[in-house]
């Protein structure tokens, strides 16, 4: 029995007929940095998108520290509310235990904030 020889099959030639990526955009360039160097409309826009999002968390670590603050002198007569006679020790716990870490905590909550939306910016800015 004679074999049966079949030819090698051969690739498929395809042709690439887009843009090469750095064509679209040299090293180094990324469109949204020159439209805010160059003050464009949309330039403009990313700014004032990252100044949004910067006053937002500001007024949000505001109102967070307002609500703390207007709060205290209510949680001082308190104690003399109730009965009790002096109000100093409770005054000095409610600031030292109470007050102050959520303040800390407050301004944390405000620099991560802050630095997430320039890291945002910067990733948009940079093409990443």
């Amino acid at each position: 029995m004679p074999a049966e020889h079949t030819p090698a099959r051969r690739p498929r030639r395809e042709t690439v007929t887009g843009v090469p990526r750095s064509a679209r955009r040299p090293p180094g360039h990324a469109p949204a940095r020159s439209e805010i160097s160059e003050q464009t409309t949309l330039g403009h826009t990313y700014v004032r998108s990252l100044m949004r999002s910067q006053l937002r968390a500001a007024l949000y670590a505001l109102a967070g520290l307002a609500l703390l603050v207007g709060s205290l002198p209510l949680l001082f007569a308190l104690p003399t509310a109730l009965g009790h006679g002096t109000a100093r020790p409770f005054v000095w716990a409610a600031l030292g235990v109470g007050a102050y870490p959520v303040i800390w905590l407050i301004a944390r909550w405000y620099v991560r904030r802050a630095e997430r939306n320039e890291t945002d910016f910067t990733g948009l800015v940079e093409g990443r």
